[in-house]
């Protein structure tokens, strides 16, 4: 297949046509699909349901400690629980603080409490002419939607396969002290499916900051979350790593089992050192008198352990490989070879990540709107919502039937041909 670029006018104007055709065929038949968030489908929230059952009128409600489940107390976690997402996030039940349903809500507390009341006894950021955070990018949308609300400047840090550009994250943080942060989401990352590798989490381990309040915000998302059984993808744990550098406050490590369990009523937890995790407990002492111990009882009795949670995420993997495998399959066959697209192929996570020919992702994402197909707005993965190239656009593939997700797929690498022949024709 000739290249798009290689085309003579007189080519490209004849493949608009035809792509015309297709497009107005397309929308003829007033399809409704949806690829915008990367949510689970109603077939994987259903391998959950047994979970409704562990728990009833009749069961003991006491944790391992003796702690009535329904009452008040252990703000930071049953013990159980916290063995249960120790183990997820590879660290010790010591340091880890188990919270509600959203890891992300944990993100915004942590920087809104940074804003008031700094970081273990340093100055509050609201009270600094100025404060920076690091983005990779593209990155995950609601990580940067939280540092705009605060107003903190972001600055832009492209991503590679093995992770952020490194010596530029080292220059910025070690010149800067105004840069107090960096969002990371280290494993299947939001959206092209990289993880980062032994040498970058290294460096971050041996950053240098000149802000003695600099955290990385470790959002280990997707940790259990592998697409295949033999192809998975690594990551060292960050948390020893800051040990072994002398560094053991730099991180907070969030998880949740959002996509594990229910995404709306999983628990979400935070992985630190001792002293992080003071200061955190100072504020939840006023914040709250406990999350919901019934919700972690109910996850500890259905999943049990370690093994449980790799059990299940297998089922999860059944359901949602086909549908990656096809996304990745349509792409191949229909855009291979044509100079107007490239595409991430994650062994894990929930997103595939797709870069156009610069100056088509918005074209693409609202032709594909008009053809029924709603996807991510394009821009999102980058903050203020700017992709300063117009190219990359988020694939979520979980959501959608087998079958809507062929038709979805179809229709959008239409609208790829037909934004990249009307880009080329200027």
């Amino acid at each position: 297949m000739k290249k798009y670029s290689e085309m003579s006018r007189e080519e490209l104007l004849d493949l608009k046509k035809d792509l015309d055709r297709q497009f107005e065929e397309i929308k003829a038949q007033g399809l409704s699909l949806d690829m915008s968030r990367g949510k689970p489908g109603a077939d994987q929230l259903d391998l959950s349901m047994g979970m409704m059952d562990v728990l009833s009128s009749g069961t003991d409600l006491k944790c391992e400690t003796g702690v009535d489940c329904r009452n008040y107390g252990v703000p930071d976690g049953i013990p159980e629980a916290k063995r249960l997402l120790g183990e997820m996030s590879e660290v010790d039940p010591d340091h880890i603080i188990i919270y509600g349903n959203s890891s992300l809500n944990v993100m915004f507390d942590s920087i809104a409490r940074s804003m008031t009341h700094g970081v273990m006894g340093h100055t509050p950021w609201c009270k600094l002419d100025k404060v920076k955070f690091l983005c990779p990018v593209p990155g995950y949308d609601r990580h940067f939607k939280i540092t705009e609300f605060f107003g903190i400047e972001m600055i832009n840090v492209p991503m590679t396969e093995n992770g952020p550009d490194m010596d530029m994250v080292e220059k910025l943080v070690s010149e800067d002290e105004a840069i107090k942060g960096i969002w990371c989401v280290p494993k299947y990352s939001n959206p092209q499916g990289y993880t980062y590798s032994k040498e970058t989490v290294e460096r971050f381990a041996r950053l240098k900051p000149a802000a003695p309040d600099f955290r990385i915000y470790w959002d280990n998302a997707y940790s259990i979350h592998h697409l295949y059984d033999d192809n998975q993808d690594f990551l060292v744990e960050i948390l020893g790593e800051c040990v072994k550098a002398g560094n053991p406050d730099l991180v907070y490590k969030f998880t949740s089992t959002s996509k594990v369990s229910f995404p709306g009523s999983g628990i979400a937890a935070v992985a630190a050192s001792r002293a992080n995790l003071e200061d955190f407990r100072k504020y939840m002492q006023i914040q709250t008198i406990g999350h919901d111990k019934l919700n972690q009882l109910r996850h500890v009795r259905f999943f049990k352990d370690l093994k449980g949670l790799h059990e299940h995420m297998r089922k999860h993997a059944a359901l949602i490989r086909p549908k990656f495998e096809m996304v990745l399959n349509i792409l191949d066959s229909e855009l291979s070879g044509l100079g107007i697209g490239d595409w991430t192929k994650p062994h894990g996570g929930y997103f595939i990540s797709f870069e156009s020919m610069e100056g088509c992702a918005k074209a693409i994402v609202a032709k594909a709107k008009e053809a029924g197909v709603v996807m991510t707005g394009a821009g999102a993965t980058y903050p203020y919502g700017k992709d300063p190239k117009d190219s990359n656009i988020r694939i979520a593939p979980t959501y959608p039937t087998l079958e809507e997700l062929e038709k979805a797929a179809q229709i959008f690498v239409v609208c790829v041909k037909l934004a990249s022949v009307e880009k080329l024709l200027g």
